[in-house]
């Protein structure tokens, strides 16, 4: 049987399974693993390499649990928007009535004090309930202000207060990097009247053509979620500035104008704004700041630009108004595009550009000069 055994199994595999496999010497110093090597096992992955395989997946374990560390953070403080949002005050709760006066605010810094006061007194020209002007001006110009209203005889239709360009004492140094003093004093004008409810802001360059109280009373058009009011920046999109060079979220087709702003200050202060910043909503006093520093380098038009981002992401909370109540150059420059003007007249013309000061706009440069020349009545 074992001749036959050893007849029947191919020479290599006799040789093979009776050979005893090579190995070291006898008294051999290797050490183990490299006796193994030497005994022709195959050689372990390197312990370098097993290494650096093991802190790679526990690096990536770290990573996947500060993500979802983050991740449940960030929730955390959007249903903390939430639930805030939805403890605020109804906004068809009755609005407070402030008794006779309409709220009318400006910012007037270096050479604008004649067109202020023009204005001022454009408002009065036409107003039929008492105004209270809101007058935010450098100091310089602070004497001048008090001495020209002083001096009009209708001091019983009108009272005002003079205010340092200032901001709020939080955060004011953050604050007053926004661009300019006078351009940025109106994103703050809810934190700082903190007693007006609702309040008519608009540029110096604005001249009222009809009562403040006729577009006062947009603000009983409001809905329920609304809480301003603005015109469109342009009527036609192929003139538009906003969707052809914005490098910003805008409101609607073509923007928003905010040389005229209509505000229920109150509702701007209790409101939850949704933005791109955080999940979780934020109030006013807590969205400028970030906001600018986000969009620093991507805005043109300072804070008009801010406010159109702002209402992007919150269109709900916008009343538009038709554009005779912000007529500029742009709806007459390149043919008429303002129809409901040519159908019902301008209620408020906004002369920017400088065009009451130049020839490249007659019309508006005689109205402007016709009210600032009124005397009668007023001094």
């Amino acid at each position: 049987m074992a001749d036959l055994a050893d007849s029947t199994c191919p020479a290599s595999y006799s040789s093979v399974a009776r050979s005893p496999r090579p190995g070291p010497p006898p008294g051999s110093s290797l050490r183990p693993q490299a006796r193994k090597e030497a005994a022709g096992w195959p050689r372990r992955a390197d312990g370098m390499q097993r290494r650096h395989w093991a802190r790679l997946v526990l690096l990536c374990l770290a990573c996947g649990l500060c993500s979802q560390l983050y991740s449940l953070k960030q929730r955390e403080r959007a249903r903390a928007g939430r639930e805030a949002a939805r403890r605020q005050p109804r906004y068809n709760a009755p609005r407070k009535v402030e008794a006779g006066s309409l709220h009318l605010a400006v910012v007037a810094c270096g050479d604008r004090l004649e067109e202020t006061l023009t204005m001022l007194k454009s408002a009065l020209l036409f107003s039929r309930r008492p105004l209270y002007f809101h007058i935010f001006a450098e100091d310089q110009l602070q004497d001048n202000f008090k001495t020209a209203l002083d001096s009009w005889v209708f001091r019983g239709k009108f009272k005002y207060t003079l205010y340092p360009i200032t901001f709020p004492s939080e955060n004011a140094a953050e604050w007053k990097k926004l661009f300019k003093p006078c351009a940025s004093q109106r994103l703050f004008l809810p934190l700082i009247l903190r007693e007006v409810d609702s309040l008519l802001y608009v540029d110096t360059d604005i001249l009222f053509l009809r009562p403040v109280d006729d577009i006062w009373s947009f603000l009983d058009a409001f809905n329920s979620t609304q809480i301003a009011a603005m015109a469109p920046e342009h009527e036609e999109p192929r003139m538009g500035w906003y969707n052809r060079f914005a490098r910003h979220p805008y409101y609607g087709e073509t923007g928003i104008n905010s040389g005229v702003m209509l505000m229920n200050i109150t509702r701007i202060r209790r409101k939850y704004f949704k933005n791109d910043l955080t999940p979780a909503r934020l109030r006013w006093e807590d969205l400028l700041v970030p906001l600018f520093k986000k969009y620093k380098l991507n805005i043109t038009w300072g804070d008009q630009d801010l406010l159109n981002i702002i209402f992007s992401q919150n269109p709900e909370s916008l009343f538009v108004f038709p554009c005779p109540w912000n007529y500029r150059p742009d709806h007459c420059i390149y043919g008429s595009n303002c129809q409901e003007a040519e159908d019902g007249g301008i209620f408020i013309l906004h002369g920017n550009r400088g065009v009451y000061h130049d020839n490249k706009q007659p019309t508006f440069r005689a109205v402007y000069e016709a009210i600032r020349n009124v005397r009668k009545n007023i001094h």
